[in-house]
């Protein structure tokens, strides 16, 4: 496999790059925080993203889409986790987006997509309901009645869920929590009578919403996908937006990574740099490494999306718990690296620690991801 990106993706790597350091450096995070903005990120700047093209990249041209891979999204991706840029690209674009295109009929789409990829709406995905990763774990139920479905119950760690137009809901129509069976996924307004929206501000500064349905009612239209059939709808866009994430802490983790080698390289004790010790270039050693080998699968899980292959809930696994484990290992070795100003709010490094925390978990952590690539080899 090689790893090299065609010019074309090269110039959109510059292009990222250049227009998320001068539009959205780690200040705007700290920015959106000390203000408590009540939004959780710029509005007027995920518009211009969406100019760009970034919110539709892997939509069809058709829908106001770019019509192009994943293995694009994901440089955008990764250039917003080197500046811990807080967009709704996971949230609106991998979560529910995926949900709405890969599950959405004709109506649906032509309804949402284009307003999503003109950054005009935002989705969010309405999944978990404990204190992990869990699809199927589902216990909200939707009642059929005569006209759609009645919606009760409790969702945990909705991304963006406070400020989004429209969630997408998991919820149980059939069986008992943890079940593949049985599921459905539903589109609610955020209007809807009973849906209460508490935000939550993660120790990254990003948003999430605790979710409470008590009784909201949606007509049929409202179905993603097939009734009682939603696992293999939501089987598909986690893996996407599994691989998106991994992409986005690709960036968060090589960022943490060449700002500890500056460090080590400027900061000096004994007359010397620090970065000439040998055990801490042992563990420097140690970081790149982490760095490449995430590197290599993380493209390969893009690829492999784009190129419709079987084994790309496997590589989504994969990816993720090499992620997540690479990320932990990284954050932790900048910050005592960085020494007694890397555990300071001065100190942009342990901003990076934080959001590892946190994405690290989001969508599984490395556990629950090398036991359900065990599952998915068949042991």
């Amino acid at each position: 496999m090689s790893l090299a990106l065609s010019d074309e993706q090269e110039l959109l790597r510059s292009t990222a790059r250049e227009f998320v350091a001068k539009n959205s450096p780690v200040k705007e995070l700290r920015r959106l925080r000390d203000a408590k903005d009540p939004v959780g990120f710029s509005r007027s700047l995920w518009k211009e993203m969406a100019g760009l093209g970034w919110a539709g990249i892997v939509l069809p041209e058709e829908l106001g889409g770019s019509e192009l891979g994943y293995a694009e999204l994901g440089i955008v991706l990764e250039e917003c986790g080197r500046t811990l840029a807080a967009t709704p690209l996971v949230s609106t674009a991998l979560l529910a987006g995926n949900a709405v295109l890969l599950g959405g009929n004709e109506l649906q789409k032509k309804e949402i997509l284009p307003a999503l990829a003109k950054g005009e709406r935002i989705l969010a995905l309405a999944l978990q309901e404990g204190a992990h990763h869990a699809p199927y774990a589902i216990a909200t139920r939707a009642e059929a009645t005569a006209n759609g479905y009645r919606l009760n119950g409790k969702k945990t760690f909705v991304l963006d869920g406070h400020v989004a137009d429209q969630l997408v809901v998991v919820a149980r129509s059939a069986g008992i929590s943890g079940e593949r069976d049985g599921l459905v996924l539903l589109l609610v307004p955020k209007s809807a009578r009973g849906l209460t929206l508490l935000r939550t501000i993660m120790v990254d500064g990003r948003n999430a919403a605790s979710v409470k349905l008590d009784g909201v009612e949606v007509d049929k239209s409202a179905l993603l996908g097939a009734a009682g059939r939603g696992a293999d709808l939501l089987d598909k866009l986690l893996d996407r937006a599994t691989i998106g994430l991994a992409a986005e802490m690709l960036g968060t983790l090589t960022e943490a990574f060449e700002r500890t080698i500056t460090y080590l390289k400027d900061r000096k004790q004994f007359g010397v740099p620090i970065g000439s010790f040998q055990a801490l270039k042992h563990r420097a050693a140690n970081m790149f490494v982490e760095v490449e080998l995430s590197r290599s699968i993380v493209l390969e899980a893009l690829r492999a999306i784009d190129e419709n292959r079987p084994d790309v809930s496997q590589l989504a696994s994969v990816a993720k718990a090499r992620v997540s484990e690479a990320i932990h290992l990284i954050g932790n070795e900048a910050v005592q690296m960085f020494g007694g100003i890397g555990v300071t709010d001065e100190e942009e490094i342990g901003l990076f620690l934080k959001r590892a925390r946190v994405a690290e978990l989001t969508l599984g952590d490395a556990a629950y991801h090398r036991a359900r690539f065990a599952t998915l080899s068949g042991f």
